[in-house]
């Protein structure tokens, strides 16, 4: 799975980097926290995906003016620009999956994987 996505979307931002970007795409000013719960990863693998995409000038973090114990996260002019590069090039990809499955089976894959993860995010 990492050759196809290194082969359809980047050799230098990784699929839980991506999620991120994806996420705050769509939800900015995200805790670090809110936003690992939202792409199912632990803490300490999104205090490092928070710190390379931070050294990499694709996201920014501030403290909430609201709430100054929490630091929220967005995106930077760049890593807006790269995440919208991505987009289409994870559709290519999810393509490019199921490509060989018929629209039947497509959506059992669908289902069953919503299964799978969903049994595995209660835990």
């Amino acid at each position: 799975m990492n050759l196809l996505w290194t082969e359809e979307v980047s050799h230098t931002i990784t699929s839980p980097q991506f999620a991120a970007l994806n996420a705050l795409y769509g939800h900015p000013n995200l805790d670090q926290r809110t936003l690992g719960q939202g792409i199912s990863l632990d803490r300490s693998t999104m205090a490092e995906v928070v710190s390379r995409l931070s050294s990499r000038g694709l996201i920014r973090s501030e403290r909430d003016p609201r709430d100054g114990r929490r630091k929220t996260i967005t995106l930077t002019p760049k890593g807006l620009h790269t995440v919208q590069q991505l987009i289409p090039r994870t559709h290519a990809m999810t393509r490019r999956l199921v490509g060989p499955l018929d629209q039947q089976q497509r959506d059992d894959l669908l289902r069953l994987l919503t299964k799978v993860v969903g049994a595995n995010e209660r835990r």
